[in-house]
């Protein structure tokens, strides 16, 4: 099919065009810079949900909760679901699509589950750019869930306008939730699996940490002579800012849930809606996406300096030949780099390719 057939019938809201589309764009294959320029004018349409999360703590069950309120809303739903890739064979069991085996056969639902292939961050290279091609094909929400991270795992932040962290009261102790990383990039919080040990104290750690974060016990206290908690508590504060109705400033809530009992989801709707009226009213989400857009920019830059760089076999025959020095200690690699943009430049702005 050609590509101008295959646009027609994806402009036409084909589904069978849409993951024919998608299987291109994820695979980098031939074309697919064009279809994503001709694609491009279309996005930003779709509200774009981030659910990230330990192993085990829920992230597929409060998805499939989440794609079916949106559906009985009338809302179309696309979905991105990412694996992690064995890093001995290469391969990758996609069984988030088998959770939601519930609403996989919904005509308003496309699920696309991705393997990491290796990529760091959570999420696969190739989400963001799945997740314009869903936007632009129409759909109103766009959830993107990510591989069961730790605490460095950032990326769906970048990607989408609203972050859910999602945690289970046996994800770790109290102090976890004072350690810098995901738990800054969280717009919301869901304690899920409720129901067991350990969720009020986890929910309050968290509340605390927020409170700490804002600074609401140390307004008038020296450091040296602790903190009045009966005086100021960070975690009550914490969470009656979280309910106060804020156009300029947000305060993540941290919300309850028990997704095998489809219990806490309409609270996370709701906290969903007021987050993006947030966003809008606050200016919020056009920084936010035009953060993206920048960090966009500045990937398919790097991703095509190292293409025309690293596969041109003139380069990599001259590094060859400037490896002895630097084993020698006569030439650094810092001397050779420099060298290496000087002398190929041409590559770099694209004028050569071989």
């Amino acid at each position: 099919m050609s590509s101008d057939r295959l646009l027609d019938d994806f402009n036409a809201g084909k589904p069978a065009a849409l993951a024919r589309v998608v299987s291109i764009i994820e695979n980098h294959r031939e074309g697919f810079e064009q279809i994503l320029a001709s694609l491009h004018s279309r996005t930003g349409r779709a509200r774009r949900i981030g659910l990230t999360g330990p192993p085990g703590a829920g992230k597929s069950s409060i998805t499939a909760l989440l794609v079916k309120r949106f559906r009985d809303a009338g809302l179309t739903v696309g979905v991105i679901a990412v694996d992690p890739t064995s890093p001995f064979t290469g391969g990758a069991l996609l069984g988030d699509r088998v959770r939601m085996e519930n609403v996989a056969l919904d005509p308003g639902v496309f699920i696309r589950s991705m393997a990491t292939r290796g990529s760091l961050g959570g999420l696969a290279a190739a989400t963001r750019e799945v997740a314009d091609v869903l936007d632009a094909f129409g759909f109103d929400r766009l959830v993107i869930e990510t591989v069961g991270v730790g605490q460095s795992e950032l990326d769906v932040a970048r990607t989408a306008d609203t972050t859910l962290l999602i945690l289970v009261p046996e994800s770790g102790d109290s102090i976890q939730t004072l350690k810098a990383g995901v738990m800054e990039v969280a717009d919301i919080f869901v304690v899920n699996k409720a129901d067991r040990p350990g969720a009020d104290r986890l929910r309050n750690d968290v509340e605390l940490m927020l409170g700490l974060r804002k600074g609401v016990s140390f307004g008038n206290t020296p450091a040296h002579h602790g903190v009045d908690l009966k005086r100021a508590n960070p975690a009550r504060v914490a969470r009656e800012a979280a309910k106060a109705e804020n156009p300029t400033e947000w305060t993540p809530p941290v919300l309850s849930a028990i997704a095998i009992k489809e219990e806490g989801i309409d609270e996370i709707i709701a906290a969903l809606d007021r987050h993006f009226a947030y966003l809008e009213q606050s200016g919020t989400l056009r920084t936010r996406r035009r953060e993206r857009m920048r960090e966009r920019v500045m990937d398919v830059v790097e991703d095509k300096v190292r293409g025309r760089l690293w596969k041109n076999t003139g380069t990599m025959s001259w590094l060859e030949l400037q490896l002895p020095a630097v084993e020698e200690g006569s030439a650094t690699p810092f001397g050779v780099a420099d060298q290496l943009l000087r002398q190929r430049g041409e590559l770099v702005r694209g004028e050569e390719e071989k």
